[in-house]
């Protein structure tokens, strides 16, 4: 087990405070799986809290809560993997042959779906999906505000839209209610985001697609074996897709794939991913060559080998991160100020991407997010703030002044102020800026005597907030 001093300990944790960009979530997990396992004990429900000299808080000189690492990310067993990707290698078959399709139908069977396509990575899924649903300039597709960027630069390099919905502040994900009111015309698609591994209503939502004759596009990039009413994210509408990149909860490094029980899309969505070429049904006369537009997004062969090898482990892990953050949850919630996030009723199983809850200043002796972050991370305790709003971020009006967008869409839509007005999400606002707090899905591998020490640090900071209020700077 690697040990650090207390400096360069915190020194570490200093590298997570730069917390409000979407490339921060993959940073922020890189950086906190180096602190790895304690000892495998379980442990009941007890009190956690702090007296005397213990309680002084990190931050203020005293001694961290927690000095030993949390579980590394991601997980690779030399002795039992090492070989199997060699031997893929020696093979010298790399690019996409017979193991990519093992893994394709392996991949759909567990999550029950008909079909699976593996591709580069879970943006190009994305974009293959709503291509091949023919959604492109002209159209609007309405997506959640809190989210990875891929979701809404998949929508922009179609020529589509994007328009925001605001979120359901309890949920953290897009909220039915606002949904129908973002409907006109013009709107093709919704496109649910499953965010930090938690499902959207996707029932509400199907209803809301079915009456106004839409398309739905699962990004199910968090939300590997995620269930609603034991069906598995991604298999609930038209199309659903996934993110393999070293974060997610089933690391490749890079990688994607699309589901779908949908026969003629998935044939589409292949041959789009092969530069167009003839496959199933999409055929045309023998020797006419390529039949459609389309573009190369083939995984290759030793990026589905450890797709395979990490995905024997995926739902025992999975089920572990829900056991660990249920028992998280039912701690934190006695701490006033701290609201762990709701799960919808149909929710079966959340897999927790990410574990989250909402913080809530006026508990805290009036410390703001940044403060109680960095509160944490002195405790020991890897986290971070979470997502900007990304509906108000300067891609969206560079998109909207680019020669495609301007020969696409009338000046009236492509007015930024217009369109930044149209698509205000105050609830996601007050989200991001003021209360959702992440930590890593590493740390729910740990032994649940180890994620006592989360529930001690937040005793131990709500016990000593007014001096924290009236020292930190």
């Amino acid at each position: 087990m690697r040990k650090m001093g207390i400096i360069t300990y915190r020194a570490k944790l200093q590298t997570m405070e730069r917390p409000l960009h979407h490339t921060t979530r993959r940073r922020f997990i890189k950086n906190t799986s180096l602190f790895g396992a304690g000892a495998a004990l379980s442990l009941p429900h007890f009190s956690f809290k702090t007296s005397g000299k213990t309680s002084h808080a990190a931050i203020l000189g005293g001694e961290p809560v927690r000095k030993i690492e949390w579980p590394e990310w991601p997980k690779w067993d030399t002795q039992s993997m090492d070989q199997e990707m060699l031997n893929v290698l020696h093979g010298r078959v790399w690019s996409r042959a017979k193991i990519t399709e093992e893994f394709e139908q392996k991949w759909a069977e567990m999550l029950g779906a008909k079909r699976c396509l593996a591709v580069v990575n879970g943006t190009q899924a994305l974009i293959a999906s709503l291509v091949q649903f023919d959604i492109g300039g002209g159209d609007e597709v309405i997506v959640p505000p809190y989210t990875f960027i891929a979701s809404v630069q998949a929508i922009l390099n179609t020529g589509a839209m994007p328009v925001f919905a605001d979120i359901d502040r309890e949920t953290y994900q897009i909220d039915p209610a606002k949904i129908e009111e973002k409907i006109t015309a013009r709107t093709k698609a919704i496109m649910p985001v499953h965010i930090l591994g938690l499902p959207a209503d996707m029932p509400a939502i199907m209803e809301i697609a079915k009456k106004h004759n839409l398309i739905v596009i699962e990004d199910a990039c968090q939300a590997h074996m995620a269930e609603i009413n034991h069906k598995k994210a991604g298999t609930l509408s038209h199309a659903g897709c996934f993110s393999f990149q070293t974060s997610k909860n089933l690391p490749i490094g890079e990688g994607g794939a699309i589901v779908s029980d949908d026969e003629d899309f998935m044939d589409r969505c292949f041959s789009y991913h092969n530069y167009g070429n003839p496959y199933g049904s999409v055929v045309g006369e023998v020797g006419a060559g390529t039949l459609i537009l389309g573009t190369k997004i083939r995984i290759t062969e030793y990026q589905s080998k450890i797709g395979l090898l990490q995905m024997k482990n995926v739902l025992e892990q999975s089920e572990l991160r829900m056991q660990h953050a249920a028992w998280l949850n039912a701690e934190l919630s006695q701490v006033p100020g701290i609201i762990p996030a709701r799960l919808y009723p149909h929710v079966t199983r959340a897999v927790y991407h990410l574990y989250p809850f909402r913080f809530q200043s006026d508990a805290f002796a009036g410390l703001n997010k940044t403060e109680f972050i960095r509160s944490l991370q002195a405790e020991g305790i890897p986290c971070a703030p979470g997502y900007t709003p990304l509906n108000k971020m300067p891609y969206l009006r560079h998109a909207l002044s680019t020669k495609n967008y301007r020969k696409m869409y009338p000046k009236k839509m492509l007015d930024y102020e217009r369109y930044m007005e149209k698509n205000q999400c105050p609830e996601n606002d007050i989200l991001c800026n003021e209360e959702i707090v992440w930590i890593p899905q590493n740390v729910l591998l740990a032994p649940k005597k180890d994620l006592g020490d989360i529930v001690r640090a937040v005793h131990k900071i709500s016990e000593t907030a007014t001096a924290i209020k009236s020292r930190i700077k």
